[in-house]
């Protein structure tokens, strides 16, 4: 991908809380959202068929990581607004309503069609979709939580975005930021068979932790989770004792906003 066709086009000026999305007024029919679109019916399918190797259906895998979210966040206090950054076709909210039975959920994504989906078959009170960072409240969250959405913003963007999601949490809010990890190899095999991935600019954990410190954030922990396909699912046991180590196929950077924040600055 290159900067012109970036989902991360999406995200406006990082100082203000709502910035204006430049490319949605401009689409054009190369931009990304657009490939997003084409998918937003068959999004399940296209998952399903690079994730059959590891023997699990994607909701597992949603399963697993929003379960570990509310695990490391079980100690600090309740969460009772959640922004789903880069929701895609909202399968994630069911999840997070059970995990965390938050007052209000925004699942927010510049596919206008994946949006269409989730509004149709996840809206209701509490929980609103938007296609448009304008729909973003800020300094309104207690957790941003978003699952392989970074790899497909290019790396110049990535500071505007990070940015979009500082300013939309609280101060002292948290971000859980979901990543698929290049150091796997099977990641990598995985991603190579989803066809919305073809264009994807890996990030590893170390990376990450990097962007995320640089963009105001302190990291709190990093874990590793999925290192065992299906039929290997004996050995899940054991991932309790090394996910702490950069190994699995998906890792979470957990990251709070400090509680006297300011708005960074990002250089343009």
């Amino acid at each position: 991908m290159n900067a012109n066709t970036s989902p991360a086009n999406h995200f406006g000026s990082p100082s203000t809380t709502a910035p204006v999305l430049v490319s949605q007024l401009n689409a054009s029919e190369n931009e990304p959202e657009k490939e997003f679109d084409a998918y937003a019916n068959q999004y399940e399918a296209a998952l399903n068929e690079g994730l059959s190797v590891s023997g699990e259906a994607p909701e597992y895998f949603a399963s697993k990581r929003i379960e570990w979210t509310s695990h490391v966040l079980a100690d600090h206090g309740a969460v009772d607004s959640v922004l789903d950054f880069g929701c895609g076709v909202g399968i994630a909210t069911p999840l997070i309503q059970s995990a965390f039975s938050p007052a209000s959920i925004c699942g927010f994504d510049p596919s206008t069609e994946a949006i269409k989906r989730a509004q149709t078959e996840f809206g209701g009170a509490g929980v609103q979709f938007t296609a448009t960072s304008g729909g973003i409240a800020g300094r309104a969250f207690d957790l941003a939580y978003c699952n392989g959405v970074f790899h497909h913003i290019d790396p110049s963007d990535r500071a505007g975005a990070l940015a979009t999601v500082f300013d939309a949490l609280k101060p002292g809010g948290w971000f859980a930021f979901w990543e698929n990890n290049p150091w796997n190899p099977g990641t990598r095999y995985v991603m190579s068979k989803i066809p919305f991935d073809k264009d994807a600019v890996v990030i590893s954990p170390v990376e990450a932790r990097s962007l995320l410190a640089s963009a105001g954030f302190e990291v709190a922990r990093t874990d590793a989770w999925f290192l065992f396909p299906r039929s290997l699912g004996w050995l899940r046991p054991l991932e309790k004792l090394v996910h702490r180590l950069p190994l699995g196929a998906q890792y979470l950077v957990l990251a709070q906003k400090p509680w006297a924040a300011a708005s960074p600055q990002v250089t343009r």
